[in-house]
């Protein structure tokens, strides 16, 4: 079980380092290291598991983040009831298109990796267009938009060695683009 002492921090190497891409089929380590970073995430998003174990709330979580610099991240994302709206694990995923027309979240972006508050926007493609393959080495071809598009933005910006904050206007944190779509 992936705890919150198991999650590398802002300041470490491997969070600025472009993951390497993996060959399949995958090793039985790399598919049980995807099955606990889904695992954490459902637990992370479960109250009482995550009040048990002390767990901060996640919708994605990329290998980088556990130490493993490789082309990986698990995704769940729920809707603003609480039902989950994507789930899938990419790995070696490759952004095709995005949208010239940004979104953000109005409450700005958080991360596990990055263990204080930092205030802004954080402007994102609304539309990608995703190539990735499942853990089974299936290609897959999908189309995002608004929050999933975000979640997947932040978790290839991690496979890419980005954070969220570098996104953020160093200027003016709450300015953007006059069309930038605000989720709240």
């Amino acid at each position: 079980m992936i705890l919150m002492h198991d999650i590398t921090r802002d300041g470490n190497p491997v969070l600025r380092q472009v993951a390497k891409p993996l060959t399949f089929p995958l090793s039985d380590e790399y598919k049980k290291l995807a099955d606990e970073m889904m695992q954490y995430l459902i637990d992370s998003q479960d109250p009482k598991i995550a009040e048990k174990h002390q767990l901060r709330a996640g919708v994605g979580l990329a290998a980088p983040q556990v130490g493993k610099s490789i082309q990986m991240a698990a995704l769940l994302v729920p809707n603003d009831k609480g039902e989950i709206i994507f789930k899938e694990v990419f790995v070696n995923p490759k952004i095709l298109s995005e949208s010239v027309r940004k979104a953000c979240l109005a409450e700005g972006e958080g991360c596990l990796s990055v263990d204080k508050d930092i205030e802004g926007y954080v402007p994102r493609p609304d539309k990608l267009k995703i190539r990735y393959y499942t853990v089974d080495g299936e290609e897959k071809t999908i189309r995002l938009k608004d929050y999933p598009a975000i979640v997947a933005s932040h978790e290839i910006d991690h496979l890419n060695g980005h954070l969220f904050y570098d996104r953020i206007n160093k200027e003016n944190p709450f300015s953007l683009a006059e069309d930038t779509i605000v989720i709240s």
